[in-house]
């Protein structure tokens, strides 16, 4: 994470000991969720299968603010499962499944977020939800681009997107959408689900949100539209659905579609992974400049010394 990333988080409105379950809390995006909760001063539950902390944060002091549940969404009774959730007061959804079984991909990304959102509402305090799903551009794909087997990826998160607007009693103004195309972040990269780091990711988003790209991407249909357009950072989604838990103006909660409005709402700053990428570069070769002045030189010297020695 870098400092303007920093910056941007540091400077969310401030919460306050508002009950909020984070599903998914465990995972890549989740476990951003819970870290920004309790920063802002939430009283925070990550309800996931492992029920711990992931690795990349389980020595942070801010884990040992949040209620690590286990549950098993899919295969938990309503009573097994409302005993976990109980009665929050905001509840935010990462969970999300991929692969190539149509079974799973309905199971993963529908009946699993149509039990946790089910029993959210039976709680009785349900006042908000927010809810990771995925970007129409990529929706609109399924047709004539994608696998027949992704049709389930996408009929979960219609079903998903439906039980989140049923636990605020069919009010679409009480829930949050959050859609990106490509979500990158972290300091891995992954296979499955595919994955690209923080610096690699904002090297791409700043590029592809260059002139030349929005435009290429506009005119262009499918998949290439999709890949063409830029990535979000995990960072920047998590901050979205934070921002959308605790937000008690009244106001009509948003759909975020894209990496831009996405960004937009969080007050992600501007991307400048490219310039950061070109800057470092730069000075590398500055640097290495200023070795090879002195050390080739001592190199060659060094080599004719040699040769005339066997010379002798």
């Amino acid at each position: 994470m870098n400092l303007k990333t920093v910056v941007f988080l540091a400077g969310l409105s401030q919460g306050w000991s508002l009950s909020v379950t984070v599903f998914g809390g465990s995972g890549f995006c989740g476990s951003r969720v819970c870290k920004i909760l309790v920063e802002k001063g939430a009283t925070v539950s990550s309800i996931s299968k492992s029920g711990t902390a992931p690795k990349w944060c389980h020595n942070e002091e801010w884990t040992k603010q949040v209620d690590w549940k286990s549950a098993d969404l899919l295969s938990s009774s309503d009573e097994a499962l409302d005993a976990v959730v109980g009665a929050p007061e905001a509840v935010v959804s990462c969970v999300g499944a991929i692969g190539t079984d149509p079974s799973i991909l309905l199971k993963g990304n529908g009946d699993a977020n149509k039990a946790a959102f089910a029993s959210a509402m039976r709680g009785g305090k349900l006042q908000r939800a927010a809810y990771v799903s995925v970007s129409s551009e990529v929706d609109a794909c399924k047709e004539n681009w994608l696998p027949e087997f992704f049709k389930s990826y996408f009929e979960g998160k219609i079903v998903a997107e439906t039980a989140a607007i049923d636990s605020v009693g069919g009010d679409t103004s009480k829930v949050c959408f959050v859609k990106p195309t490509f979500i990158y972040g972290g300091d891995s990269f992954g296979i499955n689900p595919p994955r690209v780091n923080f610096e690699y990711g904002a090297g791409v988003e700043e590029l592809l949100f260059l002139p030349p790209f929005k435009i290429a991407a506009d005119l262009t249909p499918g998949l290439i539209k999709v890949a063409l357009r830029p990535p979000v950072c995990v960072d920047s989604v998590a901050a979205a659905c934070v921002k959308a838990a605790l937000d008690d103006s009244g106001a009509d909660l948003p759909t975020l579609d894209g990496t831009e409005a996405i960004n937009t709402y969080s007050g992600q700053p501007k991307s400048t992974g490219l310039t950061d990428a070109l800057t470092w570069s730069k000075e590398k070769l500055t640097e290495f400049y200023g070795w090879a002045k002195v050390e080739v030189p001592k190199a060659i010297d060094t080599v004719q010394q040699k040769i005339e020695e066997t010379k002798k």
